[in-house]
């Protein structure tokens, strides 16, 4: 079978190396372009959110490439992310596709349930080769998160725009071919070095923003308009509250029943004392966070109509007079233009940097 799985930020790096150690043939659909969203959108409900119509302009194109078997996440509780897999296998039957769809719900501790789940993916190798291409998958994971750290830092800083994304660009691709787990301590190394190589003036003193919200349009650069990118180059020290590590790491430890919102729900509690679906939990959580440590400003991102952040965003203003902490929420569509959004990142990094100036 030859597999696909929707885009959400750098995750394909390691979704691709785990098919391809399982002995699959992957197909990668191609980087989200304005033509993704106008397919995906085409069959999608109108008040769909982002995620959903990108997903299925990823399927379409891919498909367009000879894939035939579609992998996509499910999901419970209030968000919509739990349907998403029904909804676009129901629309791409409608427009005549013909694929097979493996959803892969979350196993909540159902060890049974999750090897039934799996099962399909693992029939042509051994387990021995399915350990190393977990492990592989998994280094690759972290490493691709250790990236996008080491741009955030060093694009703050640099003197030519753009440098950090092209050093980024570079290691993303060395770690993409890289085939072998032993290869990648002298793979590290070569990629410290390319941003070594970006040229950087350590003397400024970059405000700090804070990216919270719903975590695909946090991961997904085209869905927030390169977002992390523009502030980073308007010299912002960008620190995201989520990466693809923590969102595995997550999804392992539910199949072992451990409580991965604890954290989340001591942090929120005074804000908002339960579950809501979706990462509004987490958006509320990760601002009060960045606000007990001091960061200059927090940008919080949400697909429009999504209820868990639409829940967060009201919450959110009383935790900016709390803590004396601009919040500005960010709400993305297939209609956003980067010249607004710019237009919104100046000023709210004008006012971040007036109110920084006006403590010193």
């Amino acid at each position: 079978m030859r597999c696909t799985f929707p885009h959400m930020g750098t995750m394909y790096v390691a979704v691709e190396s785990l098919l391809e150690g399982l002995g699959h043939e992957v197909i990668v659909p191609p980087p989200i372009t304005e033509r993704t969203i106008e397919l995906g959108q085409h069959g999608a409900p109108e008040t769909a959110c982002l995620p959903l119509k990108i997903n299925l302009g990823n399927y379409i194109e891919a498909m367009e490439n000879g894939a035939d078997v579609i992998l996509m996440g499910g999901g419970v509780g209030p968000c919509r992310f739990g349907y998403y897999a029904e909804v676009q296998r129901e629309i791409l039957k409608d427009a005549g596709y013909d694929f097979d769809m493996m959803v892969l719900e979350p196993p909540k501790g159902q060890l049974s349930l999750a090897w039934q789940r799996f099962k399909p993916l693992l029939t042509k190798v051994s387990l021995s080769e399915t350990l190393a291409a977990a492990r592989l998958a998994w280094a690759k994971a972290q490493i691709v998160d250790d990236i996008e750290k080491m741009t955030h830092q060093v694009r703050a800083f640099e003197t030519v725009r753009g440098s950090a994304t092209a050093a980024r660009s570079k290691a993303i691709a060395k770690l993409r071919q890289t085939k072998h787990r032993q290869n990648l301590p002298l793979l590290l190394e070569e990629i410290g070095t390319l941003f070594q190589q970006v040229p950087v003036d350590l003397q400024r003193q970059p405000v700090v923003i804070g990216l919270v919200g719903e975590i695909y349009v946090m991961l997904e650069p085209f869905a927030n308009r390169q977002l992390e990118r523009l502030l980073g180059e308007m010299g912002v020290l960008v620190r995201r509250s989520s990466f693809l590590s923590d969102w595995l790491r997550g999804q392992f430890y539910s199949l072992l029943r451990f409580d991965m919102q604890k954290k989340a729900r001591l942090l929120a509690g005074p804000y908002l004392p339960h579950f809501v679906g979706g990462h509004g939990l987490e958006s509320v959580a990760d601002s009060v966070n960045y606000a007990n440590n001091r960061v200059d400003g927090i940008i919080h991102v949400a697909p429009f109509t999504c209820m868990p952040e639409i829940v967060a965003q009201s919450i959110l203003p009383k935790v900016s007079a709390d803590f004396d902490v601009p919040i500005m929420t960010l709400v993305v569509d297939e209609h956003s233009a980067e010249a607004g959004i710019i237009t919104r990142l100046e000023a709210f990094t004008d006012m971040v940097k007036r109110r920084r100036t006006g403590r010193a």
